[in-house]
C-alpha cells in the first residue's frame, strides 16, 4: 500500500509507453467531445440532438464491441492498436476540414461520430489486453488504477482547456490541436514492442471465437454477474455528463468557461477516486467499498442535478465522481483479476460498454430531459441507478461472493 503500491506499474518501460499513449488519445477525446457537444447545441438549440451524436458513437461501439475484442485475442495487439488509431485520425481530420471550409452540416456529426464509434473496439479492447501482458496479474491492481487515473485527468485537461480556449481562440483551433494529440498518441503507440495473443487464437473460426467468448461469460457467472453490475448503472446515471452543456447554459448561465469548470470538477474527482484505488492496493473489502461508492455516487449527483446553485453544484459534481472512479475501477479490475488471458480481449470488449453504454444511455435521458428539463431527468436516473445496484446485491449470490472469487484468482496468478 501507499506511493509506491500505486506508481508500481511505472517502473515498466513498455508500460509507460503505452500509458503515454493512452493519456494523449484520452486527452484528444475528450477535448473533442466537449467540442463536439458545444457545436451540435450551437447548431440545433437541441438537447436530442445532443443524445443523436453521441448514441451514434455508442451503436457502433456497441456493435464493433465483439468484433474488436475477437481481433485482440487473434492477432497481434499492438499493431491492431496503430491501425485502429490510424483509421481515428482519419475521421477527425475529415471533421476538421469539413468545419474550417464551413460546410459541417448535422448528418455530417451523427455520421462520422459513427465512424469514430466503430474504431474505438479495435483500440480499447487491445489496450486493456496489452496491459496485463505487460504488467502481470500482480502489477494489474496499480496499472488499471493509474490508467483509470490517467483517463480522469484526461477528462480534466480535455474538456476543461477545450472549454476555456473556444471563448477565445474558436472550436477550429481547439478541433486542430486534439487531432495533433491523436497524432502523437500514435506515434508515442510505435515504441511499444509487439504482444502477441495466445498461439492457438488464429486456429479458432472468428464466429466460434466469439460464441466462446460468450459461452465463457455465460459460464462464469460472476464475471458475467460483474459485467451487467458495472454496466447497468453506468447506462442509467452517467449520460449526465453530455448534458452538462445545458446545465452551464440554461440552468445556471456560467457558459462555456462553467462548463469547462464543471468538467474539470467531475475530472478531478475521478482522479481522486482512481488514486486512491491504486494507493490501498488490495482488498478483501472490495464488494462492501462498491456498494458504498455507488449509493454514494447516485446520492450526490442527484444533489448536483437539484442545486439551484452553481458552486454546490460543482462541489457535487467533484464528490459523485470520486465514487464513480471508485466504483468503476475496483469493478474493471475484478473482472481481469477473474478471467484468463485467452479471452481477456473478449471479455474487455464487453468492458468497452462502459463507454458506450453512458453514450447510448444519452438518447433517453436526453430525450426525457427534453420534456421535462435536464434537472428533473438527471435527478431521476441517478436514483434509478442506486436501485438496480441494490437490487443487484439483493437478488445476485454470486455478486455477494465476489471477495472470495477475487482472492481465490489472485493466489493463483
Amino acid at each position: 500500500m501507499g506511493l509506491k503500491t500505486a506508481l508500481g506499474s511505472l517502473r515498466s518501460v513498455q508500460f509507460r509507453r503505452v500509458f503515454l499513449s493512452n493519456l494523449m488519445f484520452f486527452l484528444a477525446m475528450q477535448g473533442q467531445g466537449l467540442v463536439r457537444a458545444v457545436i451540435v447545441y450551437e447548431l440545433t438549440n437541441s438537447e436530442l440532438a445532443l443524445g443523436m451524436v453521441s448514441a451514434s458513437v455508442a451503436l457502433t461501439m456497441l456493435i464493433g464491441a465483439p468484433i474488436g475484442g475477437v481481433l485482440a485475442d487473434r492477432f497481434e495487439r499492438r499493431r491492431l492498436i496503430l491501425i485502429a488509431q490510424a483509421a481515428a485520425i482519419l475521421s477527425e481530420a475529415t471533421f476538421f476540414g469539413l468545419l474550417i471550409t464551413g460546410r459541417l452540416a448535422f448528418w455530417h456529426m451523427v455520421m462520422l461520430a459513427g465512424v469514430m464509434g466503430a474504431t474505438l473496439p479495435l483500440v480499447m479492447p487491445a489496450r486493456q489486453a496489452i496491459v496485463v501482458n505487460i504488467v502481470g496479474k500482480s502489477g494489474l491492481g496499480s496499472a488499471m488504477a493509474l490508467n483509470m487515473a490517467g483517463v480522469n485527468v484526461m477528462r480534466v485537461l480535455g474538456p476543461a482547456v477545450a472549454g476555456f480556449l473556444i471563448a477565445s481562440v474558436g472550436v477550429e483551433t481547439v478541433y486542430g490541436i486534439n487531432l495533433g494529440l491523436y497524432v502523437m498518441a500514435l506515434i508515442a503507440m510505435l515504441g511499444v514492442k509487439p504482444v502477441r495473443p495466445p498461439s492457438h487464437a488464429r486456429d479458432v473460426p472468428i464466429v466460434a471465437s466469439l460464441v466462446e467468448g460468450i459461452r465463457y461469460v455465460r459460464d462464469h457467472e460472476v464475471v458475467g454477474v460483474m459485467l451487467l453490475y458495472g454496466l447497468i448503472p453506468m447506462f442509467l446515471a452517467m449520460p449526465f455528463q453530455t448534458l452538462l452543456v445545458v446545465f452551464a447554459n440554461d440552468v445556471w448561465d456560467v457558459g462555456s468557461a462553467g462548463l469547462g469548470i464543471l468538467n474539470a470538477a467531475a475530472g478531478v474527482g475521478g482522479v481522486g477516486g482512481s488514486f486512491y484505488v491504486a494507493w490501498r492496493g488490495g482488498s478483501d473489502r472490495r464488494l462492501k467499498l462498491m456498494m458504498v461508492s455507488m449509493v454514494a455516487f447516485g446520492g450526490l449527483l442527484m444533489f448536483f442535478s437539484l442545486s439551484p446553485f452553481f458552486i454546490p453544484a460543482v462541489v457535487f459534481i467533484f464528490s459523485a465522481n470520486i465514487f464513480a472512479s471508485i466504483f468503476q475501477t475496483l469493478n474493471n479490475t475484478a473482472i481481469q483479476l477473474l478471467i484468463s488471458d485467452d479471452v481477456r480481449g473478449r471479455i474487455s470488449s464487453f468492458l468497452m460498454m462502459s463507454f458506450s453504454l453512458p453514450l447510448l444511455g444519452t438518447l433517453p435521458l436526453s430525450a426525457v430531459a427534453e420534456r421535462v428539463g435536464a434537472p428533473a431527468a438527471v435527478g431521476g436516473a441517478s436514483v434509478l441507478a442506486v436501485v438496480v445496484a441494490l437490487l443487484f446485491y439483493l437478488f445476485s449470490p454470486a455478486l455477494r461472493e465476489l471477495d472470495e472469487r477475487v482472492r481465490s484468482a489472485s493466489s493463483e496468478s
